[in-house]
């Protein structure tokens, strides 16, 4: 039997039945989806372009998330939090771009 490490065939699974026609859900799984998805770099074997390339499309997903959250959610304390999140994660996905851009000069 594999361990939970080594199985990630149920990795969007859920125990509450059949949640397909929940829109955060979907929402969430189309960011999600889209991050993983954009993270697929062609790397270039420097570390440092590669890192930063990486972390882009994460940090977009973490702005993604918090998007969905903000839509569908409605603690008051998640909801400053991804504020916050959009906030800081877009701050360095422009201090990323333009980093890059100084590297390809």
């Amino acid at each position: 039997m594999p361990s939970i490490a080594q199985d990630h065939s149920n990795h969007g699974a859920n125990s509450h039945g059949d949640l397909a026609d929940n829109p955060a859900i979907r929402a969430y799984t189309e960011a999600n989806d889209r991050m993983h998805e954009d993270m697929m770099i062609e790397f270039t074997g420097d570390a440092d372009i590669d890192f930063v390339r990486g972390m882009i499309p994460h940090h977009q997903g973490a702005i993604d998330m918090a998007r969905v959250f903000l839509e569908f959610g409605e603690d008051k304390e998640v909801r400053a939090l991804a504020e916050e999140v959009i906030s800081a994660q877009e701050a360095e996905i422009a201090w990323m771009m333009e980093w890059l851009e100084t590297k390809a000069e």
